[in-house]
């Protein structure tokens, strides 16, 4: 009984904030909830960004779609990357039935069914408002980080972008961009080494090649215009609450380079954005990264380095950012030094590596005296987790064994039709899906380039003209000699002409006016 008291206490004392919180869950011990002792986030320290783990099928998605539900409910908008497909229901009210019931008795709480406001966006084929940045947002440093180029590699897109900015040629997208450098390897390769040095074919050739390869993966889909305006994530309803904007990512779950693309020009454009907030009473906007190993497994050192200093810095801005993954090793550990929520969902443990990762993802969090950690990790039903959090002065608060609440929004996807009626009320729809292709590089190029082999097909043909009294020799009468050898017919006559003319020759000469007796003797025919 004093363990129960004191284990009270202890979560009492740490989970007690001033400001407001968000209530996750309840407390357990022993594998009991106790009655009314609750485990809270303090709205104050959610843009310390946070890291929600887990087994699949031990309740991560849930867990998400909770924060950012109470979150919305008190008028803080998220961000919710729904790589399975399973987070569009948060739109809905959910439906009661008794475990529900029971559960929110236990954890003190009381459960009304409530949707709420939801916009779609899609990066790709997908129903919603469509997201796209233009080349020229990224800049030359990130655009080359995105790409995997070196220092070498690197220099050539910087000169790239500064030769369309002195010309004014808007890089839109990546034909504008593979236009451009197209064009610098040859028609304007003089022009080029000129006003900024040489740069080698081979040089070109692999940037080019990078380029396709991030085409392959949709980078066509994702650069161009209307470019998204990261202010638009931010907004409220009517009634006060933050809107969730969900980014339906069920098609580019095999194009990892498409989505850490969008991911680090996402973060570096709402860093120079959004003003200078330091500390607030609670975020601006909160972003959930689910299946978050696919902004990490195919990113380059360089990203990496832009991916923490960004992370490290947006803080200041009032954003917070939750990785959701399976394993706490899937986030490198310079990154997950920074992240102030830890809520971990079970772990499996079928081989020795996984008791490995097991081991090491206890070791992430704080020492207590009331659970062995690393067993608990295993035993964790489906809807617990262990917690701890950041108090109001930044300490973590004691590890909890939680029973989490249940969300009040539909735990299911919305049919195609209730999907249709969101996108018809829309105003990022009518805002960002309109089709615009203004005249950027690639038009100003290809209409350069034409124009010049018109200019130079024309000076040929004048040329030609010049130079043709000069070189045309006069054309003579054919002979009959000539006639003769060109036409059948002619041929034949000659050579009917010919026969009797020798004929006749023989005759003058005396030969033909020969007897018959004397043919016979001399046989010449």
């Amino acid at each position: 009984m004093a363990k129960k008291d004191d284990f009270t206490t202890l979560i009492q004392n740490g989970y007690q904030f001033a400001g407001n919180s968000i209530v996750l869950g309840g407390a357990m011990l022993d594998g009991e909830v106790i009655h009314g002792l609750q485990i809270k986030v303090p709205l104050r320290t959610m843009n310390r960004h946070g890291l929600i783990a887990g087994a699949t099928g031990t309740g991560k998605t849930k867990s998400l779609q909770v924060i950012a539900e109470q979150l919305s409910a008190n008028g803080v908008p998220s961000l919710l990357m729904d790589i399975k497909g399973d987070l569009s229901g948060i739109a809905m009210p959910g439906t009661d039935n008794p475990k529900i019931t029971e559960r929110a008795g236990k954890i003190g709480v009381t459960w009304h069914g409530t949707g709420s406001s939801v916009e779609f966006l899609t990066l790709s084929g997908e129903k919603g408002a469509r997201l796209r940045a233009t080349v020229i947002e990224f800049g030359p440093v990130l655009f080359s980080r995105i790409l995997g180029l070196n220092d070498t590699q690197g220099g050539v897109v910087s000169v790239v972008f500064k030769y369309c900015d002195d010309r004014q040629l808007p890089l839109l997208d990546l034909k504008d961009f593979k236009k451009v450098l197209q064009y610098l390897g040859n028609e304007g390769k003089a022009e080029i080494e000129a006003e900024y040095g040489q740069f080698s074919a081979a040089t070109a050739a692999t940037i080019l090649r990078k380029v396709v390869e991030l085409e392959q993966q949709g980078g066509d889909l994702f650069f161009g215009e209307v470019s998204f305006d990261v202010r638009d994530l931010a907004r409220m309803d009517e009634n006060g609450r933050g809107v969730i904007s969900v980014v339906r990512l069920t098609d580019v779950q095999d194009r990892p380079k498409l989505f850490s693309t969008f991911m680090l020009q996402m973060l570096a454009e709402i860093y120079a954005t959004f003003p200078e907030e330091g500390d607030v009473d609670q975020p601006k906007l909160c972003i959930f990264v689910d299946e978050a190993h696919l902004v990490f497994q195919e990113a380059t050192p360089a990203l990496m380095q832009q991916l923490e200093a960004i992370i490290k810095l947006v803080r200041s801005k009032g954003v917070g950012i939750y990785f959701i993954t399976q394993n706490p090793v899937d986030i490198p550990e310079s990154i997950l030094a920074q992240l102030g929520l830890k809520l971990q969902h079970s772990l499996r443990a079928f081989t020795a590596k996984d008791r490995k990762a097991i081991k090491m993802a206890a070791e992430n969090y704080p020492i207590t005296e009331y659970y062995q950690t690393e067993d608990l990790l295993t035993s964790l039903g489906i809807g617990e987790a262990i917690v701890s959090v950041l108090n109001e002065k930044g300490i973590p608060t004691p590890l909890a064994h939680t029973l989490m609440r249940a969300p009040e929004s539909r735990m299911d996807i919305l049919t195609p039709l209730e999907i249709d009626q969101i996108l018809q009320r829309s105003a990022l729809v009518r805002k960002y899906n309109q089709e615009i292709n203004r005249e950027s590089a690639y038009e100003i190029l290809s209409g350069k380039i034409a124009q010049a082999q018109e200019q130079q097909a024309e000076e040929e043909q004048q040329q030609a003209a010049a130079d043709a009294p000069r070189q045309r020799p006069q054309k003579e009468e054919p002979g009959m000699i000539e006639t003769i050898a060109k036409d059948p017919l002619a041929r034949q006559i000659g050579r009917t002409v010919a026969r009797e003319l020798t004929r006749g020759l023989l005759g003058v000469l005396g030969l033909g006016g020969r007897t018959s007796s004397t043919r016979k003797k001399t046989s010449w025919f």
